[in-house]
């Protein structure tokens, strides 16, 4: 009977193979196209600090475009990435970081503009309070082992937020409508939802801690 013939070894088990085909590598992550839209998203930040630098209505109109463009890559990266199974750890990281930082930069600038009536720093004050103390508590959550899902008034913020954020750029009347008014009832609800939103979360990690 022949002795077996031994296959030359790679170094690599099928099992390390499979593993490292299920998890991406970095460089891997970073050709993904859901996360370059996000990563696209996030590049688009200085052209739109820039652009809200002039409070003037034709600049408004192209900055009102780049936001609306920026704002599609959130809705499509998040789609591409399901439906083609291209989720990442990097994509979970990154695309909450890119919505928060492409509305925040915008809210801020939005308050520095020449431009009156601007937005109120109280107001502005309340909604990146909201957006940190969310973040903190989905770091508290993680390092409990508690997926911290967004619910049905998470979504509702981000939606109002994103048209209030719209309106505001464009600030101005167009066809007997108050572009600015419109922003800041929007704003405002968006406020009050995400302030209402962040407390039933920090109410059911709270809860779900002490029942462990």
């Amino acid at each position: 009977m022949p002795p077996p013939v031994e296959t030359p070894s790679t170094g690599t088990s099928n099992a390390e193979a499979r593993a490292r085909a299920g998890s991406p590598t970095l460089p891997d992550s970073l050709t993904n196209l859901p996360n370059v839209l996000t990563l696209l998203r996030i590049a688009t930040i200085p052209l739109l600090v820039w652009l809200l630098s002039y409070p003037d209505a034709r600049t408004s109109v192209a900055t009102f475009i780049v936001f609306a463009l920026a704002s599609l890559t959130d809705f499509f990266d998040g789609w591409i990435a399901r439906r083609y199974g291209l989720v990442t750890a990097l994509g979970k990281l990154l695309d909450p970081l890119a919505d928060k930082l492409l509305v925040v930069t915008a809210l801020v600038m939005l308050a520095l503009m020449d431009r009156s009536p601007g937005i109120p720093g109280w107001l502005l004050v309340l909604i990146v309070g909201r957006e940190l103390a969310v973040t903190g508590l989905r770091s508290i959550a993680a390092a409990e082992g508690i997926v911290l899902a967004a619910d049905g008034l998470g979504k509702l913020k981000t939606v109002l937020q994103i048209i209030a954020v719209h309106a505001l750029i464009l600030h101005y009347t167009y066809y007997g409508l108050s572009f600015y008014g419109l922003g800041m009832i929007t704003l405002v609800g968006s406020a009050l939802v995400g302030a209402w939103s962040a407390v039933v979360y920090h109410v059911d990690v709270f809860r779900e801690i002490r029942a462990r």
